[in-house]
C-alpha cells in the first residue's frame, strides 16, 4: 500500500465500523516472529498459521487462499456477514457466493489500482479500499 498498517488500530476499526467480533489473520509462521504474534493476539486477532516455503533467492511464501476459504465456510453458520480483507481475484468465487447469500458485509482491498477487476465485479458495491483509510490506520511510531 506504500504505508504500514497499524494492526491495533485496524482491529479496533473492524470492531467499531463492521462489528467484527472474530478477526482471523492468516499468516505464515516464522519462529523469529513470536513477539509479533503475541502482539497480534493481544490486539484481538485469531492467528491461523501457515507453514512457509522459503525458495532460494526469494521471499518466503505461505499461500493462505484455501485456508481463508475453508475457514469462511466452516464458520458460515456462526457469523451474520463476512468482512474479507484481500485484493486477490482468487477469492472471486467465495465473494460471489457470499454476496448471493447476503453474507458479505464488505471486501476491504488494499487499493483500487492493485485490486483484481474480477473481485471488484463480484463484490459490486460491497468493496472499499484501504488507501482511503490511511489517515485512520497508518502506523505511526511516534505515537507508540
Amino acid at each position: 500500500m506504500g504505508w504500514k498498517l497499524d494492526y491495533r488500530k485496524f482491529r479496533i476499526y473492524l470492531r467499531d465500523k463492521y462489528r467484527v467480533s472474530k478477526a482471523y489473520l492468516f499468516i505464515g509462521y516464522v519462529p523469529e516472529n513470536q513477539e509479533l504474534y503475541k502482539s497480534l493476539q493481544e490486539y484481538g486477532y485469531i492467528l491461523v498459521f501457515k507453514p512457509l516455503l522459503i525458495p532460494k533467492d526469494s521471499k518466503p511464501k505461505g499461500n493462505v487462499d484455501a485456508d481463508l476459504v475453508l475457514r469462511t465456510m466452516i464458520e458460515y453458520q456462526n457469523y451474520n456477514k463476512a468482512v474479507i480483507v484481500t485484493s486477490d481475484g482468487d477469492f472471486y468465487s467465495l465473494v460471489d457466493y457470499l454476496y448471493s447469500k447476503n453474507k458479505l458485509r464488505i471486501i476491504l482491498a488494499s487499493h483500487k489500482k492493485k485490486c483484481s477487476i474480477l473481485l471488484q465485479k463480484k463484490a459490486r458495491e460491497k468493496i472499499d479500499f484501504m488507501d482511503n483509510l490511511r489517515n485512520k490506520l497508518e502506523y505511526n511510531r511516534k505515537h507508540k
